[in-house]
Order: structure tokens, then sequence, then C-alpha cells
């Protein structure tokens, strides 16, 4: 199984930061990316990071860069990574972990999602709003919808959170975060 990683949003990409300014969701997504990439490369997955650049990469060429390495490859999924977010200002109450697929996504994409949300699930990272009984969310994202592969979005806690922020502003939620997908992945990898 061929995994390819987006980390979605560049510097560009205006409004994508905490109310304080102290995270950036370019910086933290690309972060996080590099670790899922250099732990699958450790285990001998293969996976080839989407956007290499800082530099904001529109969502079709995103796609076009997925459906070109990946094509109809059954053994090749993405996993998008981003920071949620509740509003465009202000601190709010929403947080956790939750991930994205696509309302015609494949059982493939749906498998993957629960078993991402079941993980976050057991360490404790689950979010305080309601969920769709299946436990991922569906919605019409275009990095989802526009790739050929089996395609999930994670949103990894929520930036404009105070409690979400403090644990992402923390030197261990990288590799925590990175190790949730990780394991994840190689286990999905073995069973398809």
């Amino acid at each position: 199984m061929r995994v390819l990683i987006d980390n979605g949003h560049g510097a560009e990409t205006a409004g994508k930061c905490s109310p304080d300014g102290r995270l950036r969701e370019w910086e933290f997504n690309r972060r996080l990316a590099k670790a899922i990439a250099a732990g699958l490369t450790l285990k001998g997955i293969a996976n080839t990071l989407i956007v290499p650049e800082d530099s904001d990469v529109p969502l079709r060429e995103r796609c076009a860069r997925v459906n070109a390495l990946c094509g109809h490859d059954a053994d090749c999924v993405l996993v998008s990574v981003h920071v949620n977010a509740a509003s465009s200002g202000g601190w709010h109450n929403a947080r956790g972990w939750c991930a994205f697929v696509a309302p015609q996504a494949s059982e493939v994409s749906r498998a993957l999602a629960r078993n991402l949300v079941e993980r976050a699930g057991a360490l404790g990272l689950g979010g305080n709003r309601s969920v769709p009984p299946q436990g991922y969310w569906t919605a019409p994202l275009a990095i989802c919808r526009g790739t050929r592969c089996p395609a999930v979005l994670t949103e990894n806690m929520f930036m404009d959170n105070r409690g979400d922020l403090a644990y992402l502003l923390e030197p261990k939620a990288i590799g925590e975060l990175a190790g949730l997908h990780i394991e994840v992945l190689e286990a999905f990898a073995k069973r398809i």
C-alpha cells in the first residue's frame, strides 16, 4: 500500500491560525505530515508527501498530483491532515479530533475513517460535539471527492479552543498525532 499525505493549506492561506497567532495551520500540518511520512517509512510503508513546498498549492493541483501518483490503484490511500477551527475568529468551545470522507466515498475510505476515529477516541482525543453514528463526518471536501483513490481528511483538534491549542503547542503533540495516523495506516495496510 502507498500512502499519499496531503498537508493542506500553505503559507499564503489567510486566517488559518489560532486566535492568538501562536499556531499557524500550514506550519503545523507540514510538521505533522513529515512526521507521519517518516514513521511510515520506518515501518516500510511507501508514502509520498503531496505538497513538499511551503506555498499554497490549489486544491485542483493537489488532486491532480494525487491522481497522477495513484490513479485507480487499489493499494493507494490519501490522508489529508488539517487542524480544525469552529469559526473564523475568537475562541470557541468545540474541541477534539475528527475525520471526514466524501459523500460518495468508497468502503475503503469509510473503513479507514472509522479506524482513525476509533483510535483517536481510544487516545482520549474525542471531541465535545455530537458525531454521526458511524463516528466520522461526510462532506463534499474537494481533496476527498476530487481524487480517485480512497481518501480521508483528518482534523487534528481545534486551534480556536484554548485546551486543544495548549495540547497542540506541546512538544509531544506532533508525535502523538503522527503515531495515531501511523498505527492505523500500518494495521490498515496489512488488511488490504
